[in-house]
């Protein structure tokens, strides 16, 4: 083995090690002694090649962000041909099956999406950059299929379909209650039902009108 290899062999042990803490624990409850101690690693080779638990916490966002985004580009060409509503619901369920095969990805996906340590904002946003332009490209190209409310433009549904792609997963748990299904079919047919609420609404449009009236541009009081 040459001493190439050997380093990456190195870097890919300390990379297991810290996607297993941060894909149990999150970022808060994890630090550099806790990875060391936990799988066998000196503190010497860890600093040989990672300095901050920060370093590694960012490798780890980077490479589920890499992983999901290959993941999605391998089998999102059997889509064409599907119907928009179709097209986005197996759209979003790619991706649900990418986290059902690497829960740990998906704890890491979650806390830099939802909960990303604020010092690392930035570097994180930039990170999800590429998935996040490979989603809008997706559902706006079968969003120019649709048809669309008057007031809406394909800009705003897709930047409305990206954002609920995002927790998509978590919508489906609340909304199965207890019968929490994971079996990809039984997602699927939920993922049917809740994408065509999330679609089309759940009021008839006379309902929505007289629950929303166009002129009320200003909250109850009761509710300041």
């Amino acid at each position: 083995m040459t001493q190439k290899e050997r380093q990456e062999r190195s870097k890919e042990t300390i990379y297991q090690a810290a996607l297993e803490e941060f894909g149990t624990y999150g970022y808060d409850r994890v630090n550099m002694e806790r990875i060391c101690g936990n799988h066998g690693i000196s503190k010497g080779m860890m600093y040989h090649y990672y300095s901050s638990k920060d370093e590694l916490f960012l490798l780890c966002v980077k490479r589920t962000f890499d992983d999901l985004k290959a993941h999605i580009e391998r089998d999102v060409g059997g889509l064409e041909g599907f119907s928009t509503q179709n097209a986005i619901k197996h759209y979003f369920m790619i991706r649900e099956n990418f986290f059902l095969l690497h829960p740990k990805q998906k704890v890491i996906f979650e806390n830099a999406v939802f909960q990303p340590p604020e010092h690392l904002n930035e570097q994180i946003i930039a990170l999800r950059a590429p998935i996040q332009a490979m989603n809008q490209q997706f559902i706006g190209r079968f969003i120019t299929q649709a048809s669309l409310r008057s007031e809406l433009n394909q800009k705003k549904a897709t930047r409305y379909l990206e954002s609920v792609s995002s927790f998509f997963r978590n919508m489906m748990a609340y909304y199965q209650g207890e019968k929490l299904e994971t079996d990809l079919h039984s997602m699927l047919e939920t993922a049917e039902e809740l994408l065509d609420m999330v679609l089309f609404g759940i009021l008839r449009q006379t309902e929505a009108q007289a629950s929303f009236p166009a002129d009320q541009t200003q909250a109850p009081t009761d509710l300041l």
